[in-house]
């Protein structure tokens, strides 16, 4: 992608800037509502791109945040921070290069000169210790959530990932949704073999074809949208336990992880 993406957020405070690198990552970089041209980056995978970014809108960084130790999300930190001496904020459990500030469940991640304030929350699944913050009726979530998808489990468990996914979908609905990748119209072709009938999800489908063919980014989504049309925030519906007794052979007694762990794995081998 290599791109500079300018996507005006709808949060009452909140102006995010989305930088394209590699094939589909997206990079964020928050903007304070004091000063715009101060900023915070989350997961910095590529230098190069955010120094770009920095340059072209004549922008101070001021923090990086991370969400999970994997190299398209941490790759650019060491050399951000040699250029820029700024600290860097992430998962206890996870190895992020030049960790400062090490977080868990409930932290708060105060920028009191910015203006920004985030909630920390512990979202195992993708990686034993990835984390997401939410603040200002935004959420940034790395690879735990989606557009119509969730993470692969690298390192985490099934149950593990449907708590994290129950934390996350307990937040405001009009939470906006910044994950870290341009997954959206892949995921949906899967979930409407999930969920065939849902209507939602089939007009959520043809806006997502158009803004791709348009080139245009799918994110941030909605959390509201998501769980109207993600089958992995809806896994214990009705028709999605139908799908998977056909598709998996999966009864109907089934525990909620094990169908979860059903799905995940479906989504694995799908080709479509």
């Amino acid at each position: 992608m290599n791109a500079l993406i300018s996507t005006p957020s709808d949060a009452p405070d909140l102006s995010v800037t989305c930088v394209a690198a590699f094939s589909d990552n997206y990079l964020w970089l928050i903007h304070s509502p004091v000063d715009p041209s101060r900023v915070l980056v989350v997961d910095p995978g590529d230098a190069n791109a955010i120094i770009n970014a920095l340059d072209a809108q004549r922008l101070t960084l001021e923090a990086i945040l991370t969400t999970h130790h994997h190299e398209d999300h941490v790759g650019g930190v060491a050399e951000l921070v040699d250029r820029y001496r700024v600290p860097v904020y992430g998962p206890t459990h996870d190895a992020i290069p030049r960790l400062t500030h090490a977080l868990k469940q409930d932290d708060v991640v105060s920028f009191e000169s910015l203006g920004l304030t985030f909630t920390v929350f512990d979202v195992p699944g993708h990686t034993a210790g990835h984390i997401a913050y939410y603040g200002h009726g935004a959420l940034f979530c790395g690879d735990t959530l989606f557009s119509g998808g969730c993470g692969r489990l690298f390192e985490g468990t099934p149950a593990q990932m449907l708590r994290s996914l129950d934390t996350l979908s307990r937040l405001p609905a009009e939470t906006l949704i910044y994950c870290a990748h341009e997954y959206t119209e892949s995921n949906l072709r899967f979930a409407r073999v999930c969920e065939p009938d849902n209507a939602a999800l089939v007009a959520y489908q043809d806006v997502v074809m158009e803004r791709r063919k348009n080139h245009v980014s799918t994110i941030p989504s909605v959390l509201a949208m998501e769980l109207s049309i993600n089958p992995f925030l809806r896994s214990r519906s009705a028709s999605i336990r139908s799908e998977l007794t056909h598709h998996r052979a999966l009864g109907a007694a089934v525990t909620d992880v094990d169908a979860f762990a059903a799905l995940r794995e479906w989504k694995n081998e799908f080709k479509g």
